[in-house]
This record gives structure tokens, C-alpha cells and sequence, in this order.
């Protein structure tokens, strides 16, 4: 059962909270707007705010889920933010390795500092590492976890910001894509999405499509509910692993 509104997972956890922008695809952060309004609210949790910070008193939480779940580690943050210890992420990992039961999907943005981390460290089987790319500029990223031994390493081109051309996509098992949301969002071009969903079928890779986000398909901009998530008439939103998420 899904305790988050993002659709391609189930749950999420989050050992680290606060962040800071390193590109295009920062620049109107969800979560940073979540952050300021939870401590403008006096949670305890982020009385930091927005500043890279550990929680160690989280740690034990996925320790309480019964039922086994897909997981989002990181949603409000960067598990491989610079101003993160290499020895919490071990802890972070610890966890991972103990509840064996649950699968953890660890996105970044950050993919030099994840690829060095995992230098000398073996990557927990129940672990899906993936990396952002919005951009032309973001594509050197893949070949970061290209050749990582994840059971699933997958891309998160949300936001896309612009048509990402051609892409050598082996070693890539997954592919999410999704439009901007909020008062500033940048547009999608449908022709876009078509291009990373066509590159994906080509090569027998699962594409999810997530959303639309604050604008349609025909360029208005609109409550991002309006706009929806049909691409080319119908949901698509594919799985790795033959997994179903609902």
C-alpha cells in the first residue's frame, strides 16, 4: 500500500534532510519549499531548515514497517549531498543490508560522489540506485552507474527540461519521466517524452510516465491534477523486475 504521492514508489525515508542546488533541475525544488514550510510550522525535524542535516533517530524506521515495501530513501534531500559523511551513509546502508525484506531506490544528483562511495562498498541486492537527468547537460551522469553492480539502475528525467537526443542507455534498467510543477515550472514538449519512451521500448526498457506537471500537453498552464498523466492516450507507467506498485 502506498503511504506517498510519489507514484513510482510505495514509501519513503528520510535519514537526511536539506539540500543544496547543483543544477537545472534544482532550481524550483520540491522539496526545499516542503523543508521551509515545515519549519516555518516549528517542525522539529527541520528546524535547520534547508541545511544538509543527519538523523541518526530515524535510522531504525524501516525496522517498523510489517509489511516488505518499495522505498524512496531521500525524498527531501541528497543521500550523497557533499556535507553527508560517507560514515552515516555506511549507517544508512546498514539498514538497508539488515531489512533485506524492503526495497530501497536511492536517486541522485550528486553520481560522481555516489560512484566513489561505491568504490570499495559492495551494493546491498535490495538497493535501486539511479541518477537525475533533465538536461543535455546531466547525461554524463549515466555512465556513472552504467556499469555499477545494482540490481536496477534506473534515470529520473523529471524535471525534463529538453529533448535529450540520442542515448546509449545500456546498462540502464528503468526510466521515469515527468513534467515540472509549481507557480514557476518550465514546459514540456510531448515530443520529448515520445523520444525517451521510444529509445526505452527499443531496448526492452521499462518507461514510466508520471506526470504532466503544471503544464498540458497543449502548452496551457493548469492545475497539474488537469493535466494528467495520459501520453498518447493512455497511462503509461512500467515496472522493473515485473513489479507492480499500486
Amino acid at each position: 500500500m502506498r503511504t506517498t504521492k510519489i507514484e513510482w514508489t510505495e514509501r519513503t525515508w528520510n535519514p537526511v534532510t536539506g539540500c543544496k542546488k547543483v543544477s537545472e533541475g534544482c532550481r524550483h525544488c520540491y522539496a526545499e519549499m516542503m523543508s521551509r514550510r515545515l519549519f516555518a510550522m516549528g517542525n522539529p525535524k527541520y528546524s535547520n531548515n534547508f541545511i544538509p542535516t543527519e538523523h541518526p533517530e530515524d535510522l531504525l524506521e524501516p525496522y517498523n514497517w510489517r509489511k516488505p515495501s518499495i522505498v524512496f530513501v531521500c525524498s527531501m534531500s541528497d543521500l550523497f549531498n557533499e556535507k553527508i559523511s560517507f560514515n552515516f551513509i555506511d549507517k544508512v546502508f546498514d539498514v538497508i543490508k539488515d531489512t533485506p525484506q524492503h526495497t530501497y531506490q536511492i536517486l541522485t544528483k550528486r553520481a560522481k560522489r555516489m560512484a566513489e562511495y561505491f568504490e570499495d562498498r559492495i551494493i546491498p541486492p535490495n538497493t535501486w540506485i539511479g541518477v537525475t537527468v533533465e538536461d543535455k547537460k546531466a547525461i554524463g551522469r549515466i555512465n556513472t552507474i552504467r556499469h555499477l553492480d545494482a540490481k536496477v539502475k534506473f534515470l529520473s528525467c523529471e524535471p525534463l527540461l529538453e529533448d535529450l537526443g540520442e542515448m546509449e542507455l545500456y546498462g540502464i534498467n528503468w526510466i521515469i519521466v515527468g513534467g515540472e510543477s509549481g507557480v514557476s515550472a518550465r514546459p514540456m514538449d510531448e515530443k520529448w517524452v515520445v523520444n525517451l519512451m521510444n529509445q526505452a521500448h527499443q531496448h526492452n526498457i521499462p518507461f514510466f510516465f508520471k506526470q504532466w506537471g503544471t503544464w498540458g500537453k497543449d502548452g496551457i498552464k493548469r492545475n497539474k491534477r488537469a493535466n494528467g498523466k495520459l501520453l498518447l492516450g493512455q497511462v503509461i507507467q512500467e515496472y522493473p523486475l515485473n513489479i507492480n506498485i499500486k
